[in-house]
């Protein structure tokens, strides 16, 4: 897997995934950006609440469940020092479908977090405290 982050201006970059994606990073603008977009450090949590969705909707669908959306809210703290790293984070899923059961909808979660998202598995062994939960609704 590659990428390439370029700087454009202040504090402007654009990455560039190996599969030829593109998205802009800024900063806030007392720190020199034009709050224009996502911060690195958002691109992180957006890169968890990817992978683990995912995991769970795929984990569902192979379990031949109804659903008709997911969401994951994720909630993250950081350190108060310098390096201001991801201290604490919940991920909150919103699983929407027909007769959905809940044994299968904790079950992807919990697979989720405990054997198949790359990126939440790679925090927690950092030293991040990550939590889980879920809630249902009838489509």
């Amino acid at each position: 897997m590659k990428a390439m982050v370029k700087w454009v201006d202040g504090a402007m970059f654009v990455g560039e995934s190996g599969s030829g994606h593109s998205v802009v990073m800024d900063g806030p603008e007392d720190h020199g950006g034009r709050n224009m977009s996502f911060r690195p450090m958002e691109m992180l949590l957006l890169g968890v609440g990817g992978c683990s969705n995912y995991d769970v909707i795929s984990i569902l669908k192979k379990s031949r469940q109804q659903v008709t959306d997911c969401k994951v809210e994720i909630k993250a703290e950081r350190a108060d020092a310098v390096p201001a790293v991801f201290t604490k984070m919940h991920l909150h899923f919103i699983v929407t479908g027909r007769a959905l059961k809940e044994s299968q909808v904790k079950r992807a979660v919990q697979l989720s977090a405990e054997k198949y998202c790359s990126a939440s598995i790679m925090l927690e062994a950092a030293g991040v405290e990550i939590s889980h939960d879920y809630e249902m609704h009838e489509a």
